[in-house]
């Protein structure tokens, strides 16, 4: 199974490839996994990366992009892999591309990820997290309010600032026009398959893996 998944903020995408990885047996490589692997490996390009984030800036295209042809050369990422946060844009995308023909890699699909904008700014603004454990919690389906104790714990819950409903929706704005042209070009490429993510987790899982 190699699969790049895809799609706005809040979709779905990271619950999607922990079940996935965990059940096809396969990595999942988020793109903040990715960094903190390099760093802490302290190779030469996590050594880059940990100087350019320690001076408060993003990591630039050419050294992501260098750490992910580094991580999907790795014997552990042979046989399969789930690639999600990346690509971001398209000159990202078309980077991958290049790791992947040199890495004679060529069954590979796209797993994008559909949902409107006002349904991921009620999903996100509902969220709420522990701060002792850190376990999320969506407000309408458990019931829970930022005056009630985490359910699990007892701990504060609160709301970050990057689910607020304006924060999400500039994110979203962020998203259709950076990274919405990216499926396009895998689009042209045929490996794009599209999924609903308003469906449950359980039948979004069970989509995913008919039609990859």
């Amino acid at each position: 199974m190699r699969l790049i998944l895809f799609g706005p903020p809040g979709v779905g995408k990271g619950t999607q490839a922990k079940l996935l990885a965990e059940e096809f047996g396969v990595g999942h490589i988020s793109t903040g996994d990715m960094l903190r692997a390099a760093v802490t490996a302290g190779t030469e390009l996590g050594k880059k990366a940990k100087a350019i984030m320690h001076a408060g800036h993003l990591v630039p295209d050419d050294v992501m992009i260098a750490i992910v042809r580094e991580v999907l050369s790795t014997p552990e990422n042979k046989h399969g892999f789930i690639l999600d946060g990346f690509p971001r844009t398209l000159a990202q995308a078309k980077a991958l591309s290049k790791i992947l023909d040199d890495l004679k890699i060529n069954d590979y699909k796209v797993v994008n990820f559909e949902l409107d904008d006002d349904d991921i700014v009620r999903r996100l603004s509902n969220r709420l997290v522990c701060r002792q454990d850190g376990k999320i919690f969506n407000a309408d389906l458990d019931g829970v309010t930022l005056g009630t104790p985490c359910p699990s714990c007892g701990g504060e819950l609160y709301q970050r600032d990057d689910d607020k409903e304006e924060t999400v929706r500039k994110r979203l704005k962020v998203y259709h026009t950076t990274t919405a042209p990216v499926i396009e070009y895998y689009k042209a490429g045929g490996v794009v398959v599209n999924i609903d993510g308003n469906s449950s987790v359980d039948v979004v899982n069970r989509e995913i893996k008919m039609m990859v």
